[in-house]
């Protein structure tokens, strides 16, 4: 006799689309976003192979390790509910 339960999750799929001199874009699942350097300023002087380097938790909320960056997902999609910038 089994016990327990069994949960199926969707893997989230991310991914940087791009980078250019104002940002970068992140593209998870279907949806792209673009990180803006002026919004992030950790991010400016940040080497391509350290923006590439992050991961993605079950929430869908991003972590650069080598750069010590958090950023919610909420955050990116509204961020009008988030006013400051993130230093």
């Amino acid at each position: 006799m089994n016990t327990g339960t069994a949960t199926l999750t969707k893997t989230k799929i991310a991914e940087i689309s791009n980078i250019s001199p104002f940002g970068f874009w992140i593209l998870i699942d279907d949806n792209e976003f673009f990180i803006d350097y002026k919004q992030y300023p950790m991010f400016y002087n940040a080497r391509i192979s350290e923006i590439n380097d992050f991961s993605i938790d079950a929430m869908g909320n991003f972590h650069w390790e080598s750069l010590d960056v958090d950023i919610e997902k909420d955050a990116i999609e509204h961020p009008e509910n988030y006013p400051l910038i993130y230093s």
